[in-house]
């Protein structure tokens, strides 16, 4: 049996974490890592209570790193669902990660059909030069853009060198009209308002003809096939995993 922590146990994502790993026949829940009755439980608390196997984190992006350093220091297996990391620290992780060799798998998202819309988006992007990317959550998302985005971005970058081919000189009357810019110029759009869960829009263009690969997201079970799957990867094949795709 594995032996899981959740990390953000109390929140939407959390929760959802902990009722699948509860239904799991090869899965025992070890330890809920949140505020309860006021009070904190920590990692720390818990790896000092009970052994674990492996800690999903689906906490907040000003907390993430430092939980993810003190597992990767300390034994911990770790699969990250929260977003908001930055290229810099998933390098820090990676490179940590390879030294002590302690799992690790960071999944910007967990819905298979979101990374089957990455994967066809990364196909595409050797067919077309440009591109852009709209992404629609909540207006409880605190961290813009999302991970999905971002990491939907990087995969059409290798693509081409530029995704604005022939656009005209821009000037931005209102500033961030035209979202923000990045992996060799797909310019990424952040929608916040209530009503969405997690939706996305690759857009790519060329003379006459557009092509749209969209995903949505209607509730979170969607997404814990693929945590599931996360947590039985690291607690048997080990090693650092950036992305679901890796290992579906």
């Amino acid at each position: 049996m594995i032996k899981v922590a959740v990390c953000g146990a109390n929140g939407k994502m959390g929760k959802e974490v902990v009722k699948a790993v509860n239904s799991s026949e090869d899965m025992t829940l070890v330890a809920q890592i949140d505020v309860f009755n006021g009070q904190f439980v920590t990692i720390k608390d818990a790896q000092e209570s009970v052994k674990i196997d492996v800690l999903v984190d689906f906490t907040q992006p000003d907390s993430i790193y430092e939980n993810a350093l003190y597992c990767l220091n300390n034994g911990i297996k770790i699969v990250i669902g929260t977003t908001g990391l930055t290229d810099i620290q998933i390098e820090e992780l990676k490179k940590l990660s390879e030294e002590r060799k302690v799992a690790c798998l960071i999944a910007p998202n967990f819905s298979t059909g979101a990374v089957l819309m990455m994967k066809f988006a990364q196909m595409a992007s050797k067919y077309f030069e440009n591109a852009e990317i709209i992404e629609f959550h909540h207006n409880q998302k605190k961290d813009a853009p999302s991970g999905t985005a971002v990491k939907t971005a990087a995969l059409i970058s290798e693509g081409a060198e530029s995704f604005t081919t022939g656009n005209c000189a821009e000037k931005e009357t209102i500033e961030g009209a035209r979202g923000a810019s990045a992996y060799n110029n797909i310019h990424i759009h952040s929608v916040r308002i209530p009503g969405y869960m997690a939706s996305q829009e690759v857009l790519f263009g060329a003379n006459g003809q557009t092509l749209t690969i969209r995903h949505d997201s209607t509730n979170r079970e969607c997404y814990m096939p693929g945590v599931l799957l996360g947590i039985r990867h690291v607690a048997d094949k080990g090693g650092f995993v950036y992305g679901l795709d890796k290992v579906m």
